[in-house]
């Protein structure tokens, strides 16, 4: 499949392209970058991708009801193609998510160091931004003919809180689909060699202790929520977790209580739980859920005897599926392909990406990361060099490509 896209003279004209317009992928990704972006808040970043979509020349440009942006890339046979599915059947989409993990307090101007870009949000996803700008930029310049359609979507909520928002709502529940892809490729940060085709499962709970609260010296004796917190997080710390498959249990976040003198009527805590097997999951969140009763059960052995007990409330406030891709599926071997042409050797691997919602749909998706390489994710100090940058999305074109049947 691979071999066929080489040697395709358009194609080859999409990667000249690309490598052509190296600075100005770099510009529009710094430009990208300094548009404040948090979860929940994408909306000025998500205009301007908007904008840059229309610029290069794909059609339809829409911004839909949650803020995903969207836009076509259409030739005559993919253009007969998706009028004979309307659901957009059999289409390949492209994605890369416009969010970032950072608060709007936060000063994101980027900087520019030498060969170093830095700032927050750079790599992961401005990179990945840039990118699909380009790509889709390039199939226009060069008058790539496909005999399926692709669809460029810039995602909402893929970190954190977001819970993949953006994508659930783009593929739409599995009884009503509103895009069902034949192959899902997001891009994702920088990189060269990873494939992400195994989807990292996680679920994440805020796990809230209520009890009567009081004076911490007059009401001493009454059932304690920070402790009930204690209890469960010392009893979560020497839970062991499973390292075939990896799954992982770690606090990320504590609070409660009003001041120094009371005891609280509320402490809480947040919970993420990972693993890359579904099954593993569910048994390390059933763990999880007895340890968190058992916690609440001790407290209240030892309150003094006729005060009120704590009650508990547990919240879910994320869940990603996990699952695969498999190594052997044309997709993934297409990735591998691709990696290859590009003069570098290829990493399967996997990660919580946009694509473990199609995954989990029956879709085949993979995660790609768009070249160059990163550092300090998810910090103020995110910082992004452009070593072999163009090549990384030349990689995904090549896959975009072949998936979407140039020949």
């Amino acid at each position: 499949m691979i071999d066929a896209v080489l040697l395709n003279e358009r194609v080859r004209a999409a990667r000249a392209h690309i490598e052509r317009s190296d600075e100005a992928t770099l510009g529009r990704q710094a430009a990208l970058s300094a548009i404040p972006a948090p979860t929940g808040a994408e909306g000025a970043r998500g205009a301007r991708v908007a904008e840059m979509l229309g610029q290069v020349g794909l059609t339809d440009v829409q911004v839909d009801e949650v803020g995903n942006v969207r836009g076509w890339y259409r030739t005559g046979s993919s253009i007969r193609a998706q009028y004979a599915a309307p659901l957009h059947h059999g289409c390949v989409v492209v994605s890369a998510h416009l969010d970032t993990v950072f608060g709007p307090e936060l000063d994101v101007s980027v900087a520019r160091r030498g060969p170093r870009l830095e700032g927050p949000g750079i790599a992961d996803n401005a990179r990945g931004l840039a990118a699909l700008v380009v790509i889709g930029e390039s199939l226009v310049r060069a008058r790539v003919e496909t005999q399926r359609p692709v669809l460029f979507a810039a995602t909402v909520g893929e970190e954190g809180s977001g819970d993949l928002r953006g994508v659930r709502h783009l593929l739409g529940p599995s009884d009503r689909p509103t895009v069902r892809p034949c192959a899902f490729i997001a891009l994702d940060g920088a990189g060269i060699e990873r494939i992400v085709h195994r989807a990292l499962g996680a679920r994440r709970y805020r796990v809230t202790y209520h009890g009567p609260g009081g004076h911490s010296w007059a009401a001493f004796g009454v059932a304690n929520p920070a402790n009930a917190v204690g209890r469960a997080i010392d009893r979560i710390a020497d839970n062991r977790t499973h390292h075939a498959p990896r799954t992982s249990c770690s606090v990320v976040r504590i609070g409660g209580g009003t001041g120094l003198n009371s005891i609280p009527q509320t402490a809480w805590f947040d919970l993420d739980l990972r693993s890359e097997e579904p099954r593993a999951l569910e048994k390390l969140d059933a763990a999880v859920q007895a340890i968190l009763t058992q916690a609440l059960d001790e407290e209240n052995r030892h309150r003094v005897p006729g005060t009120a007990p704590l009650t508990i409330v547990v919240r879910r406030v994320g869940d990603r599926p996990s699952g695969l891709t498999p190594r052997t599926h044309p997709l993934v071997q297409t990735a591998v392909a691709a990696t290859r042409a590009v003069g570098h050797d290829h990493q399967l691997a996997c990660g919580s990406t946009d694509a473990n919602v199609p995954i989990a749909l029956g879709v085949p998706a993979v995660a790609l990361g768009a070249g160059g390489r990163a550092g300090d994710a998810h910090l103020p100090t995110e910082w992004y060099e452009n070593d072999k940058g163009a090549l990384g999305i030349v990689r995904a074109l090549l896959v975009t490509a072949a998936m979407a049947g140039c020949a």
